[in-house]
């Protein structure tokens, strides 16, 4: 199942993009094969949504990026939390956490 930006509730990207970011440094399709493998598959990340995602965290100085080698030899921007954005991590985390619970809330009472 391909998730398309329009599909993700709004913040969910930078959520994930924060989480897997805050497991290590980080290339672009690095953080796209980690979201894809511990959804086991259920989330795949398209490169037009990531890149941009990826920019716009780097410019709220949530995210730093250094150049590095990748795996294959090439060159790729390798991304890392700043403390302002594991501060947004918990925030989005927290709020996910609220919003998730009152969804099940909704759905438990619906049946």
């Amino acid at each position: 199942m391909t998730v398309q930006k329009s599909d993700l509730l709004q913040g969910t990207l930078d959520l994930l993009i924060l989480k897997t970011v805050a497991l290590g440094p980080v290339h672009g399709y690095g953080i796209s094969q980690r979201i894809q493998q511990v959804s086991r598959e259920a989330l795949q990340v398209q490169q037009g949504s990531l890149y941009p995602a990826l920019h716009r965290l780097e410019k709220r100085g949530w995210l730093q990026a250094t150049w590095g080698e990748s795996e294959s030899g090439r060159q790729a921007k390798y991304y890392r939390l700043s403390a302002k954005g594991r501060k947004q991590l918990q925030i989005e985390e927290s709020e996910w956490n609220r919003l998730s619970e009152a969804i099940g809330l909704v759905l438990r009472t619906a049946e």
